[in-house]
C-alpha cells in the first residue's frame, strides 16, 4: 500500500497517471493536500500527477527519483531499503576541517558517485576532512554545473540516482571523511521546473537567475515547508554531514522570523536526534556576520559562511588584478584586515558597488572557523571568460605562498578539485540543455556577459560545446609529472602541519597579528609565525621573537638570522618562536 500526495492548493483536479492503469483521481483535504492510496503501487513504480483537465504527466515536486529526467515520470524510492555501514559514523564539526569542493561529473572521468568512490583515499592521503559536492539534485541534460536544478529531492540519474549518492556518502564515512552538499534553493532552473505548476512556489520579486522563491507571500506556509523537508531529506535519508546554501541573500524574506533560522532550528533538532554534528554554511554577498550569530544572540544561527573577501584580498594581492570586484583588494593592509577581522568591507565603501557594504564582525566573540576561506573554487574559476586556475597565471612559488596563508588562516580553509597539485584543467561554464533555443540563450548571454568586461567574444567557450566538459575534467594522470606532484606532496606537508600545531588552527581572530611592510607580511598565531616574501627580490625581514625553528618553507634559501629571517624572492616560511 502506498499514499501518494501532492500539495496543488489552487487545482479544482489532480489524477495520478500509472503505468497500464486509467488515471486515478485523487482527494482533496482542506491543506491543500491531494492524496490517494494504491494498494499494488511499491518501490518501483512510476507515477505522475495531471491538473486540472489538462492531460500534460507532469513529475512530482518532491520526487525522490527521476531515473526519465526531469521531464520524465516520477519512480517510487524506498529510503529504507539502501543497506549503510556507517553506523559508527560520529560526524565531523566545522571547527578544525578543511573542505575539498568537488564537481561529481569533471571530478573523475566516469563523471559518477562511483567514480569519486575511487578517489577518496587521495582525500584521505592529503589530509582533508569533508568533501563539499557541487549541487546534484536533478538538472535537465546530462551534464551541468547543478545550479540549474529543478527537482529538490531527487539526485541527478546520470551521476548515479539516489543509491550511488548513499554509496558514495557511505564510503566517504568509511574513511573518515564528512560529505557537505551543496543546495540551491533561491532559483528553480530554466527547464523543467514543473513544481511552479502546483503550487505557489515563486515570489513576485527577481534576482540574477529568474524570479524568488515565495518565502513570505500567501500560501508561503507550504514552500517553506517545501524546502525544510528537502534540507531535512538530505541530512537524514543521505547521512550527509552539513549544506552549504546556494546565495542566500537571492532569497528575501520579510516574515518575523527568518527563514534562514527556521532551518537553522529544525537542523538542530534533528542533529540532536541524530547525535553528530550537522553544519550549514550560507553563500551571502551581503558580508554580514547577523547569518553565522547564534540565535541567543539574536542572529539566524548557522555555523559558516563563505568567505569572498578572503578570496580576493588573497587573489588579487598575488595576481595583481584590480578588474571589478578586485578593484579595492590586493593591498597588504587589505590582507591584513582580512586576517583580523575576517570581512574587508565592513561598512566601509565598496567602489565596485558605488556604496558602503557590509557589516563588522566582533573578533572577540565570532570565531574565523564560522568563516570558509579559499583561494580558488568553482565560482571565481570558472565564472572567468574561459575557466582558467591560478596555476595558469601565478608561478609555482606564488602558489605555494598562497596556499600557505590559506591553510595558516583563522578561518575554515577549502580547496579545489585539483588545487592540491596546481591542475593544469581549466573549469569552464558548461551545459547540455536540449532545448535548442534555451542553448542559443544561454551561449549567446555568456559572450555578452563577458565582452562586457572586455573579453573578445571569441575567446568565450560556448558552454553547449561538449569539449567545455571534456576540457574541465581533472586529469589524474598529472600526478605523475614531478612538478604536479612536488606541489601535491607540498600541500599534504602543510595541512600535516596545520593538524599537528593548535596554533595554526586556533579560530580566535582576536588573537592574530599582523604586520607588514615592503611586500613582506608577517602573522602571529601564537607561537608560530607566518612570514611571507611576496616581492620579486630576497628579503630580509625582522621577527617579533627569536626563531626556534623553521616547520615549513615554501622554497630553499632559507635564512635564520638573530633578529629574523631572510627569505628568497616569493617565499613563505612558518617559524616556531
Amino acid at each position: 500500500m502506498t499514499e501518494f500526495s501532492v500539495w496543488a492548493p489552487e487545482a479544482a483536479r489532480v489524477r495520478l497517471r500509472l503505468p497500464d492503469v486509467a488515471d486515478h483521481e485523487m482527494r482533496s483535504g482542506p491543506d491543500g493536500w491531494w492524496r490517494l492510496e494504491v494498494p499494488d503501487a511499491g518501490p518501483g513504480t512510476d507515477y505522475a500527477f495531471l491538473l486540472d483537465d489538462d492531460e500534460r504527466a507532469l513529475p512530482d515536486p518532491r520526487s525522490a527519483w527521476q531515473p526519465a529526467g526531469v521531464h520524465g515520470p516520477s519512480r517510487l524510492y524506498d529510503h529504507t531499503a539502501f543497506d549503510w555501514t556507517d553506523q559508527a559514523w560520529t560526524g565531523r564539526q566545522m571547527p578544525g576541517s578543511i573542505l575539498y569542493e568537488l564537481h561529481i561529473g569533471t571530478f573523475t572521468p566516469e563523471g559518477t558517485f562511483d567514480g569519486a568512490i575511487g578517489r577518496l583515499d587521495h582525500l584521505v592521503e592529503l589530509g582533508v576532512d569533508m568533501i563539499e559536492l557541487l549541487p546534484v539534485n536533478a538538472f535537465n541534460g546530462e551534464h551541468n554545473w547543478g545550479y540549474d536544478g529543478v527537482c529538490w529531492y531527487a539526485p541527478h540519474q546520470p551521476y548515479g540516482g539516489p543509491d550511488g549518492l548513499k554509496r558514495l556518502v557511505d564510503a566517504a564515512h568509511g574513511k573518515g571523511l564528512g560529505v557537505i552538499l551543496d543546495v540551491v534553493y533561491n532559483h528553480f532552473g530554466p527547464s523543467g521546473a514543473y513544481a511552479p505548476m502546483f503550487a505557489p512556489y515563486l515570489g513576485e520579486q527577481s534576482n540574477a537567475w529568474g524570479r524568488t522563491v515565495n518565502l513570505d507571500g500567501p500560501q508561503s506556509d507550504g514552500v517553506r515547508r517545501y524546502i525544510l523537508d528537502s534540507v531535512l531529506m538530505w541530512l537524514r535519508d543521505y547521512h550527509v554531514d552539513g549544506l552549504r546554501l546556494d546565495a542566500v541573500h537571492a532569497m528575501p524574506d520579510s516574515r518575523g522570523t527568518h527563514f534562514l533560522e527556521e532551518v537553522a532550528v529544525e537542523v538542530e533538532a534533528l542533529s540532536a536526534h541524530r547525535g553528530r554534528p550537522l553544519s550549514l554554511i550560507a553563500e551571502s554577498d551581503l558580508n554580514d556576520p547577523t547569518l553565522i550569530t547564534p540565535r541567543e544572540a539574536g542572529g539566524h544561527g548557522l555555523h559558516a559562511q563563505w568567505n569572498d573577501d578572503a578570496h580576493h584580498a588573497l587573489h588579487a594581492l598575488l595576481t595583481g588584478e584590480r578588474q571589478g570586484y578586485y578593484a579595492d583588494f590586493g593591498s597588504l593592509e587589505c590582507l591584513s584586515d582580512v586576517l583580523t577581522g575576517a570581512f574587508f568591507h565592513a561598512g566601509t565603501w565598496s567602489s565596485f558597488r558605488n556604496r558602503s557594504h557590509g557589516r563588522p564582525v566582533d573578533r572577540q566573540r565570532t570565531p574565523g572557523h564560522r568563516f570558509v576561506a579559499y583561494l580558488q573554487n568553482h565560482d571565481q574559476i570558472g565564472n572567468r571568460a574561459t575557466g582558467e586556475r591560478l596555476s595558469a597565471t601565478l608561478s609555482p612559488a606564488l602558489l605555494r605562498v598562497g596556499a600557505t596563508l590559506l591553510l595558516t588562516a583563522p578561518f575554515t580553509p577549502m580547496l579545489f578539485m585539483g588545487e592540491e597539485w596546481a591542475a593544469s584543467t581549466p573549469w569552464q561554464f558548461f551545459t547540455s540543455h536540449p532545448e535548442p533555443e534555451l542553448a542559443t540563450a544561454v551561449a549567446t548571454g555568456r559572450k555578452r556577459e563577458f565582452a562586457a568586461h572586455g573579453w573578445p567574444a571569441g575567446e568565450v567557450p560556448d558552454p553547449q560545446d561538449p569539449q567545455a566538459l571534456v576540457r574541465s575534467r581533472l586529469d589524474w594522470a598529472e600526478l605523475d609529472k614531478p612538478e604536479h606532484r612536488e606541489m601535491y606532496d607540498f600541500h599534504r606537508r602543510l595541512i600535516a602541519l596545520r593538524k599537528s600545531r593548535p596554533d595554526l588552527s586556533d579560530p580566535r581572530l582576536h588573537a592574530v597579528e599582523v604586520q607588514h611592510g615592503d611586500r613582506f607580511l608577517v602573522m602571529r598565531r601564537g607561537r608560530c609565525l607566518v612570514v611571507a616574501n611576496l616581492a620579486a627580490k630576497p628579503q630580509r625581514i625582522n621577527l617579533p621573537g627569536v626563531v626556534r625553528s623553521v616547520l615549513l618553507a615554501t622554497g630553499t634559501g632559507v635564512t635564520v638570522m638573530r633578529d629574523g629571517l631572510e627569505l628568497p624572492a616569493e617565499t613563505a616560511a612558518i617559524v616556531a618562536v
